[in-house]
Formats: structure tokens, sequence, C-alpha cells
């Protein structure tokens, strides 16, 4: 990395007034969905801020599913330790600023535009260096990782609990070296940067696993244990593997959740209420679980603060009820091992008749998978997109739905909020799939943002009532 004086970086550093400024100064950035094979960048800006990744324990996850879940699963269950947490999770559902947490509580406005100026008076001198190395400066992302760790410094935090944003090894949360990392079910998406097989993917997640930690290991496909687990050998860490060591001992859907008995890596917790729908939710909280003990020591948990904090975790836009009279859930499947967990729960812990599916898709996805596993639940679809540049364009997604639901179960709306209105009449009317009449339920999915996005209407709708 060239020298470029400390000075001469603050002369030209440029620093955002207001929350929106600094939200589009990270948006002009580097989109997050691209990955450039290297923490050069992301080593350089945090030397300049001191290294504050190495100033806490951390927890770091990684997998294709269920990692957002888990994170806030562990912060509720560390924070019921009475231990100050930091968790930085992505994407986020309605604002940029949920992605940095402290003691479980988003960033407010305030806090994330002092968070970005005190990463944004270096970003410069690492973008003028970062050119003569890989071509173009700080990403999006690799900006707010550095927010996140400098913000978790500065609490401070006793624990951060961290979700990588894509692979692993070369992901930019890994400059941070974590004394337990959890492995959540690994399949294919983001195929163009990870590869299309779930072992190639696996090789480049487990590059989180650092010498000497406790590794937590969720279920996997065999091809994929063999390569967490030669990694765990390779750099001489404890394992713990669901199923082995750890899992769901019983589960028993409930009203507004699930009764759980789980048996961690220290001991049998029973009778644990999660206000989460799904098996993979409960396996997600084994996780959690055994990860949270992974830390501790090797005593058992307090069985009470186990029902606590499992008791009072949210996970906003999986598997969220957010409107009734017809039930409106939002759940951010966008891949088909994603879409394939949803609809399980779905059949598990809803009894809609009909479910009608509003879907809007991003255009780099196997969306032909995602609509796939979804068919079997879904009486009829809307098809949609969101407002962003990566959206499938809705007609695209129809031709293709059509395929897959026949002509006759498929509807198309581009406007996301036209969709859910027609979904909500197709579902109030009954009958028109042969079911009873006032059953029905929507479920908008296909994406974060599209889940996102109507979330931020339908609760817009809600207040005005």
């Amino acid at each position: 990395m060239s020298e470029i004086s400390s000075s001469s970086s603050m002369a030209a550093a440029r620093l955002a007034e207001t929350y929106a400024e600094a939200e589009q100064a990270l948006l002009s950035r580097w989109p997050e969905t691209r990955l450039d094979p290297t923490l050069e960048r992301i080593q350089a800006l945090s030397r300049l801020l001191g290294d504050p990744q190495h100033a806490y324990p951390v927890i770091h996850l990684t997998g294709t599913n269920g990692k957002t879940s888990t994170s806030r699963m562990i912060d509720a269950l560390v924070r019921g330790l009475g231990l100050r947490t930091g968790r930085f999770t992505s994407p986020h559902v309605e604002s940029m600023a949920e992605r940095i947490a402290v003691d479980g509580q988003p960033l407010s406005e305030e806090q994330f535009l002092a968070s970005f100026n005190e990463v944004a008076r270096y970003l410069d001198l690492v973008d003028r260096s970062a050119e003569n190395l890989s071509g173009h400066p700080l990403s999006f992302f690799e900006t707010m990782v550095a927010m996140a760790y400098s913000t978790f410094a500065d609490a401070p935090v006793d624990v951060a609990v961290v979700e990588v944003g894509m692979g692993g090894a070369w992901d930019a949360t890994n400059v941070a070296d974590g004394q337990v990392a959890a492995v959540l079910p690994i399949s294919v998406d983001h195929a163009r940067y990870l590869g299309d097989r779930p072992e190639d993917i696996a090789v480049e997640k487990a590059g989180i696993i650092k010498p000497g930690a406790f590794v937590v290991v969720a279920q996997q496909s065999p091809e994929v244990a063999e390569v967490v687990l030669e990694r765990a050998a390779e750099v001489g860490t404890t394992v713990a593997r669901e199923g082995f060591e750890y899992g769901v001992a019983h589960r028993v859907p409930a009203v507004g959740g699930q009764m759980l008995r789980l048996q961690g890596i220290r001991g049998l917790y029973d009778e644990v209420f999660l206000p989460l729908h799904g098996a993979h939710q409960a396996q997600n909280a084994a996780t959690a679980l055994a990860a949270v003990e992974a830390f501790t020591g090797p005593e058992p948990m307090d069985p009470e603060v186990v029902r606590e904090a499992f008791g009072e975790v949210t996970s906003p836009a999986r598997l969220e009820v957010v409107r009734r009279s017809p039930t409106i859930v939002l759940d951010a499947a966008h891949n088909p091992h994603g879409a394939a967990a949803t609809a399980e729960a779905l059949q598990d812990s809803f009894t809609f008749s009909p479910l009608i599916g509003v879907v809007g898709v991003m255009s780099d996805k196997d969306y032909e998978g995602v609509l796939a596993a979804f068919e079997p639940v879904l009486a009829a679809i809307v098809c949609t997109q969101n407002s962003t540049d990566r959206a499938l364009d809705a007609e695209v997604l129809a031709e293709v739905a059509r395929g897959i639901f026949g002509p006759d179960r498929v509807y198309v709306d581009r406007m996301l909020e036209d969709a859910i209105d027609r979904a909500a009449g197709l579902a109030e009317a009954g009958g028109v799939f042969g079911e009873a009449i006032g059953s029905g339920g929507v479920l908008v999915t296909g994406s974060v943002i599209t889940a996102g996005q109507a979330r931020t209407m339908l609760t817009r709708r809600e207040g005005r009532r």
C-alpha cells in the first residue's frame, strides 16, 4: 500500500451532514453484490482505525441461509448473560442502520451518521492507495464493516456477533478472528462468485474458521461437512456438530411460534418457547445456543436465561405476520433452499386456505428453483417486482411461473402495492380455488428487498388506520 499522510486524508475527507447523505455516499460505492477476492482494502482501513475488530471477542457466522435469525438469537442469549453486544448483519430489511446494532438496538440515524463520519475521514486515503492494487476503491460493504467494528469498539461491547456478507475467507468481516465460528447450512447461492457446487462454496465459507476457535456446524450434506471438518482439523479447532454434539431434541408448533427442547453442548434445555415459525428456526436456535455455550465455557447456561432470551427473539421478514384479515406473512426467502424451508414451515405452522403468493425476485437468483419450491403450497401467485435495478421484470417471472403453476394460477402486477392488494382480494374471496371463505392468507416473498419494501408499505398503511 502506498504511503499517503493522514493529514492529507483528513483534508480530502468528505463528511456527511445528514443520514440521507451518509446513505447516498455508501450507495455510491462499489456495490455489495460484487465480490473482489482480497482483504487488502479492509485491512488498510482497519489499520487506520486502530484495528477495532481486535478490541472484543467475536462470534462469527457463515452459511447460505439462517445467518441473520441465528445472529439475533445469539445476541439475545449473550445479552441475557448481562454482556453488552454488538451485532452486524446484512442485508437490511428496511433501513441501512439496521445492519449495526448495540445491545440489541439498531443504531439511530444520528448514531449511524456519526459512525459513517468516523470512517469517512480515512476513505480517500485507502481509495487512492487501493486503486494501485485492485483497480477500485473501498466497497459499500467494506465501509459498512469498518463502521460496525469501529462502533463496537467505541461502545464498547463485550462481544460482537458478526454475520458474513458473502462467502467467508475473502469476506470483509474476516479481518476479525472469531473465537467461535458458526457454520449454518450451506447450499448454492451467489454461484457467479462462490461456485455452483455446495462443496466448492464450503471451501470459501470455511475460511472464517481460525486457529484455536470453537466451531459449531449445523447439519450439512456429506460433501460440505467433509470440507468444513477438514478445515477445522487443519487449523486445530474444537468442533460441535448438529445431530451429534447438539441439536433439537423435540419441537411442537405452538400459537405464535413453537415449543422446543434443545440439546446443547453443555446441557439440556426444556420448555423453550421460540416466537418464530418452522423447523429451520428451531435448528437455528440449537446452533445459536451451542455457539453461546461454546463462548461461555464448560458449564451449562441457566435454563431460565435461555428461556427468557429465546422468548424475546424477533426476526423481521422471516415468516413475520404483519397484518390480519387477511393474514399477510413476509418472508425473505430468495434461493431454493430458503424457499423450501419456508414452504415446509407454512405447512407446519399455518392453515391458510387459500394461500396466495406475492413474489418478486432478483434477476441474478435461481428464481425458477424458488418458484418450484413454493408451488406445492401456493394456490396462486402474483408476480411483481421491487424497485431496485436488479429486480427481475414481473412479466419475465410470470412466464417462468406459468410453466410451473399453469396459466390459470398466475397473475401479474408490476407494482408491489397493487400485487399485495390483488393477492389480498384473492385470499379473502374464497371459493376461487375451491377453498372456504375467510381463511386465506398472503405470502410476500422472493427477496429481502421485496419483503422489506412490503413491510414498509404495510406498516405505513397500519399507521394510518
